[in-house]
């Protein structure tokens, strides 16, 4: 039986204007992409090809010029702002190169938030998000706060904070990108934990070989459109 699938795209444009505005950018020219459950994927390109463009469009964050996104078969960008937000919040976890984390609060906190921006119980979401960090074996750094942890540390965090609402999709954007090679494995293998424990389908962006060589399906993002990549 195939999986189901959790994240496609349909024909998707995206269009900028040039800094002088007598020219328009076609960034992307039609992309077609299906994320099936537990699945993956690495998206590989050059700097400048627009792979943040594609994953922010395929997280909700960014509207398309054309085309569509859908998570579990509904399409996303019929809805309103508020909305779109709240599914977000729901189905999607967000992991960046650069973290994001909130510096005033304590790594327990930032872990906390989504689902208390979902209206969790303020004690159901802090045990969650101890057993999350605990996971990430940041169990005795719940009380520090993001000046005080590592640059892996960090990412840890923000990787535990991306599964607070139990999302059926990651989208992680050069995630170790930031990171030493030591760090890099552990947070790769965290990945890949996820995908095989919590049956998350990972959208990973990266511009190294050898990482995205470790995923199920590859993909290459050139002058505007996606190409599978035999791997």
């Amino acid at each position: 039986m195939s999986k189901e699938i959790v994240l496609s795209c349909k024909e998707l444009k995206k269009n900028f204007k040039s800094e002088s505005g007598d020219k328009e950018l076609k960034i992307l020219r039609g992309v077609n992409l299906d994320v099936h459950q537990a699945e993956l994927v690495a998206i590989l390109g050059s700097s400048g090809s627009g792979k943040s463009t594609l994953l922010h469009i395929l997280g909700g964050l960014d509207r398309p010029t054309a085309g569509d996104v859908f998570w579990h078969g509904e399409s996303i960008y019929q809805h309103k702002p508020d909305k779109l937000a709240e599914l977000r919040n729901q189905n999607v976890g967000f992991v960046f190169q650069f973290h994001h984390l909130l510096p005033e609060f304590t790594a327990l906190e930032n872990v906390m938030m989504p689902a208390l921006i979902k209206g969790e119980p303020a004690d159901k979401a802090e045990n969650r998000a101890n057993d999350l960090l605990d996971q990430f074996g940041m169990g005795d750094r719940l009380q520090h706060r993001p000046s005080q942890l590592s640059g892996g540390e960090q990412q840890r965090v923000s990787m535990a904070r991306a599964l607070t609402n139990n999302p059926s999709i990651i989208l992680a954007d050069e995630p170790t990108g930031n990171l030493d090679e030591d760090n890099t494995d552990i947070i790769l293998n965290l990945l890949f934990q996820l995908r095989d424990i919590e049956n998350v389908s990972i959208v990973l962006i990266t511009h190294e070989k050898d990482i995205a060589g470790h995923c199920d399906t590859l993909y290459n993002l050139h002058n505007g459109t996606l190409d599978q990549i035999n791997s």
